[in-house]
């Protein structure tokens, strides 16, 4: 790929052709102003001018740029790699949800440090402005897009000195069809979407895609006779990270919190299958209406501007657009300025070594690790994958289809047997007989951690279960076919492997109540540099409740792409012929439960003859009887060795967990403590420490800002800190009153006589709403297993895949003494809420999904709820009322249950988006919820049996993710992630009160005591806030540094007060649902009201 210094250059012809205004171009030519031609520009519009010009035009940054002398390069190719045709797949059908896209090739053009062209005058303000963009013309044959790509970092110039104009204007983003008729030629359809400064300004920060600074437009197709047509799934300037229905809670977008407050106004744009009325283009102030006639008002011209708006100013900075951003936003190309290890290791896994080469760098697990270096697992460790499925099947003759979506698939995989298990839920019975045949939907993850053989290698250590597969199953003797596409997207940051899948086409009918036996078989897989290919041909026997068995076949044919590092010449290549061999192959439609699973034992190895039993080494037939934490290594014949996983020690038979911290004691440095896990450990700073960049525990200068009293010194000492009264006041230093000449005496830190004596303005006394004791309610039984919470007030926050308790000590984090309370791996743990009666923890799951919950006083973990759940996030206890709630962001719902889970309830189906936060008032029977809907985020309240529902706040929010309610000052406070704000009223006068700006992310929140507690996604911390002082005083930073999801308070006692639905519940036949000043009885959801009586 060469630079391109003239003003226009022909391309090389786009060999699928684009389709662009209805018609197709198969060459097209590059100039350096910012545009691609669909034939060669006259001499006299060489530069740019008027528009629309009077040749087809794609234009994503017009404007006259400078290329000269080394000011900038433009890169140009057309790329039909599956890494580049997919990457603009996944653009257009983020932009275009509804549409299946699948291109033949990209041409890909890229403006790299491009500058302005500054006049005769050379404007210094523009002297060191660079520009990099791209655009990308993809293309199926039938239809065509352009993607229009800008940097994160925004555009450091957005007009430029005319050479036709001779003055500043703005540049431009347009398409023109250029001239039509072959006697009487008029202007075609052209399109502008920007032509200000503020629009273009706008560019690289906002987006019709939904992504951040990509823009994706229909260039060609049918839809387009009449104009481009534009994306319309518009990113908010408070579109901040956040986690979604299918991607278990990965981000979104990756503004900064500067950007979060931004509101673009709204600007029309041609939606799909628009015909009606279009607008005239308005003309840029600085270029005269009275240079162009006016067009007819019949003419379809169309004017269109992106969302203005003010965003801080950036320092300059040209953007490296051959490194690869997480998101893959960037097509990358060659270019001088190589991605080396010391500016892009963060791309390779923590478990893996960087080196860098000639043309770029590469990553490779290291020992005791497989996978492709930019994913990295422990060999011999048992892995999960999670991910949905969604369908549209055709069963038999049948001319309706089945259709299902966002159902879960989750699998486990215990790799050092090659066994994979693999559940689909939730599929419904018309089509689960009939899908038993397709093991090979799970089989995929069996070949990828099947039991290697010597010098072969399963899928992930090939892929590192990034790439796409799709897989055509044709059905011997019966009309139709499936087609299966999976994406695998590696490793989230709960480290489950991650996978979506679609199925449609159509399969023979299997009766209700069969069984499939599928055979053992084998099957073949052909590498090539990116891409795996296999096909195979299996039988499988039906038995029918009633009927003889029946052996039927079908073909199988399949596609695997992925991306490898081809920097390293000398890394060896897989094998170019591997052999999968299956055996132990189970399935099972579970009628009741409406459950499909799939159970297959997989290895890989050369291509020979015969059947797999032929393979008779117990690693390869997983009967070596290694560890479930070991790796089986074979050796010749039927020798092997187990081998103990990194972090544990034994015989290979038996491994036990390494504890490190025995080992080693001084292996976390000094000041610091060490927590020992499962094959691992943690590090943490004693109180009074806290990390420094370099990993060591360092001092924490309480002083600054300092936490005595505004009229008292402060003094940091290592560890701690001391406070003394000023001269003139007298006190202890942390309460300072005018008064003599005695010095305060001096108090530790967090050693204050008795917490409230600490606060500077006073302690927060319970409001005293009752002098009625709540009722005792027995306990329940504690068996052995979970360690039980040690006397007083903690926090309890949920990260991943466990449950974390840290004391409070008045409103003081104990940092040292915080531990894990319940370990549960395979879970996804978003909400957390606390029973003060019974001591219990409750939980969302939304791995599951499901509800469970947990006694703090010891005991096993229990799921409670666990059908009819789709995405559960927050979840609030009614103490008084024996009362569960909860929010269900996928179902957009609220739903109440009594806390064993029995006797659910639907109270909201309505007006809900994303509702996500959820709290409770018991005594007076208020119930409160936040809904962060980016189009119409709010806050809303009701009674809790769902009457009296209202809008509480909704000017000024952004993301409002965590709520909580104090009952001791009567206070709603929530934490928003869009305005970066954490904020309380008192619902009875709902005037607000910004407690503390500058937020980076907060989640979810509890209140005690004087402060607020929140957990931050940005910091992978817990914070706490004085609320009193409006001040962020402490922050917990755990050891394992992934992101924390919910936060509760679990109180050593109960507020005072009571409700209608204390004693005797209510004297309600099910459930009781508090309101101010009463009560309502209500049952229970789908349930015949022979024994329920529903009444106020």
């Amino acid at each position: 790929m060469s630079p391109v210094t003239n003003l226009v250059i022909p391309s090389p012809e786009a060999e699928s052709g684009i389709e662009f205004y209805r018609k197709k171009r198969t060459t097209l030519r590059v100039t350096t102003n910012g545009l691609i031609a669909t034939s060669e520009p006259p001499a006299a519009e060489s530069h740019p001018g008027l528009f629309p010009p009077t040749f087809g035009a794609v234009a994503p940054f017009l404007a006259d740029l400078d290329t000269t002398d080394g000011l900038g390069k433009v890169y140009y190719r057309e790329d039909s790699s599956p890494a580049v045709t997919r990457l603009a797949a996944e653009c257009v059908q983020r932009g275009f949800p509804g549409v299946s896209f699948q291109p033949a090739s990209a041409v890909v053009v890229t403006w790299e440090s491009v500058a302005p062209y500054r006049g005769p005058s050379e404007d210094p303000a523009q002297e060191d402005k660079r520009n990099t963009f791209q655009a990308v013309l993809a293309s199926s044959g039938s239809s065509s897009y352009a993607i229009f790509l800008y940097p994160e970092d925004g555009l450091q110039f957005t007009s430029t000195f005319s050479k036709r104009d001779q003055s500043q204007v703005p540049a431009m983003v347009a398409f023109s069809q250029g001239l039509v008729g072959r006697v009487l030629s008029s202007d075609g359809a052209y399109n502008i979407f920007a032509n200000d400064r503020d629009s273009i300004g706008n560019l690289a920060k906002s987006s019709n895609s939904g992504q951040q600074g990509v823009w994706v437009f229909e260039i060609g197709g049918p839809d387009t006779a009449s104009g481009v047509v534009s994306s319309d799934v518009i990113l908010r300037a408070d579109d901040g990270e956040d986690y979604d229905d299918d991607e278990d809670y990965d981000s979104v977008t990756s503004l900064g919190p500067e950007d979060l407050g931004t509101t673009p106004f709204p600007y029309e744009t041609p939606r799909r299958g628009d015909t009606g009325t279009t607008r005239h283009r308005v003309l840029s102030p600085s270029r005269p209406a009275t240079a162009r006639p006016a067009r007819p008002p019949t003419e379809r011209t169309r004017s269109f501007q992106l969302p203005g708006a003010r965003f801080p100013q950036q320092h300059p900075q040209v953007i490296d657009v051959d490194e690869v951003e997480e998101s893959e936003v960037v097509f990358s190309y060659n270019t001088d300025s190589r991605p080396t290890c010391a500016n892009s290791r963060h791309q390779c896994s923590v478990h893996a070594e960087c080196r860098d080469y000639a043309t770029g760098f590469c990553c490779s697990c290291v020992a005791g690790y497989t996978g492709n270096g930019r994913q990295c697992v422990a060999e011999g460790s048992p892995q999960r994958v999670n991910g949905k499925v969604k369908g549209r099947i055709f069963v038999g003759s049948s001319p309706v289809p089945v259709v299902f979506e966002n159902t879960d698939l989750h699998s486990y995989v215990v790799m050092n047997q090659g066994r994979s298990y693999t559940a689909i839920s939730t599929i419904p019975e018309t089509v689960g007989y009939s899908l038993l045949p397709l093991a090979p939907v799970g089989g995929v993850i069996g070949w990828m951690f099947a039991v290697e053989q010597d010098g072969f290698r399963h899928g992930f250590s090939i892929t590192g279960g990034e790439f796409t597969r799709q897989a055509e199953v044709t059905f011997v003797g019966h009309p139709g076919k499936l087609v299966i596409k999976q994406r695998f997207s590696g490793i989230d940051e709960h480290g489950h492997l991650t996978i979506d899948t679609e199925l449609e086409g159509r399969v023979p009918q299997i009766p209700v109540g069969a069984s499939v036996h599928i055979e053992p078989y084998t099957e073949l897989y052909h590498y090539s540099r990116g891409v795996i290919t296999s096909s195979s041909t299996r039988e499988y026997t039906v038995t029918g409740p009633a009927a003889p068995a029946s052996i039927h076949t079908y073909q199988w044919r399949q596609t695997i792409t992925f991306q490898e590092c081809v920097h390293d010449g000398a890394r060896p290549a897989p094998p170019s012929t591997q052999q999968l061999s299956v055996d132990s192959v189970f399935v099972l439609y579970n009628q009741e439960e409406r459950i499909l699973r799939f159970a297959l034992s997989n290895s890989i190895g050369p291509v020979r003859d015969g059947s797999p039993d032929a393979l008779q080494n117990p690693c390869y037939l997983g009967t070596h009887g290694c560890d479930t934490n070991a790796a089986c290594q074979p050796g010749a014949g039927n020798q092997f060795a187990c081998e103990c996983s990194i972090g544990f020690r034994g015989d290979g038979r038996t491994c036990h967990d390494i504890d490190e911290c025995s080992e080693q004691p001084a292996v976390c440095g000094s000041h610091a403590v060490c927590n020992n896990h499962p094959g691992t450990f943690r590090c943490e700073c004693e109180q009074g420490y806290r990390f420094s960049e370099e990993g060591t525990c360092v001092d924490v200068d309480e002083c600054r800002p300092s936490r005595c009293h505004p009229d008292a010194f402060c003094y940091n000492t290592p560890g701690s800190f001391s406070c003394q009264c000023k001269p003139g006041y007298r006190g202890d230093g942390f309460r300072c009153a005018p008064g003599g000449e005695e010095s305060g005496h001096r108090e530790p830190v967090g050693r204050c006589p008795a917490p409230e004596s600490c606060l500077a303005h006073g302690p927060l006394l319970p409001p005293g709403l009752s002098t009625v004791a709540p009722p005792i309610h027995p306990g329940p039984s504690v068996p052995p297993a979970v360690i039980p919470l040690p006397p007083g007030t903690h926090l309890l926050f949920a990260q991943t895949g466990k449950i974390e308790r840290l004391p409070l000590e008045g409103s003081t984090m104990k940092k040292t003494e915080a531990k894990a309370l319940l370990h549960a791996p395979d879970k996804v743990i978003i909400g957390l809420a606390f029973d003060c009666v019974d001591k219990m923890v409750y939980w969302t799951d939304i791995g599951e999904p499901s509800i469970g919950r947990a006694s703090l006083h010891g005991g096993e973990p229990a799921t409670i709820i666990r059908q009819g759940l789709g995405s559960p996030e927050g979840l609030a206890v009614d103490h008084l009322g024996r009362n569960l709630f909860w929010t269900d962001s996928r179902l957009d719902r609220i739903e109440v249950a009594k806390l064993d889970g029995t006797q659910r309830r639907v109270l909201f189906d309505t007006d809900l988006v994303n509702p996500r936060g959820i709290a409770t008032d018991p005594v007076r029977g208020n119930l409160y919820w936040t809904d962060w809907n980016r189009d119409s985020p709010k806050i809303e309240t009701s009674y809790m049996d769902g009457t009296h529902r209202r809008v509480l706040v909704q000017d000024d929010l952004g993301l409002p993710n965590g709520l909580t309610f104090d009952a001791y000052s009567s206070q709603l406070c929530w934490v928003d992630a869009g305005t970066s704000r954490a904020e309380c009223l008192r619902p009875e006068q709902p005037v607000r009160r910004r407690v503390l700006e500058g937020l980076q992310y907060p989640f979810s929140v509890t209140s005690f005591g004087k402060n607020l507690y929140y957990t931050d996604w940005k910091t992978n911390s817990v914070a706490a806030v004085d609320i009193a002082v409006a001040k962020e005083t402490d922050t917990f930073h755990p050891h394992k540094q992934t992101r924390l999801y919910g936060i509760t308070t679990a109180l050593s006692q109960c507020p005072q007060g009571h409700n209608y639905c204390s004693v005797n519940n209510g004297g309600c036949t099910h459930l009781c649902l508090a309101t101010p000043g009463s009560r309502t009885c209500r049952c229970p959801d789908n349930t015949l009201g022979v024994d329920c009586i529903e009444r106020k």
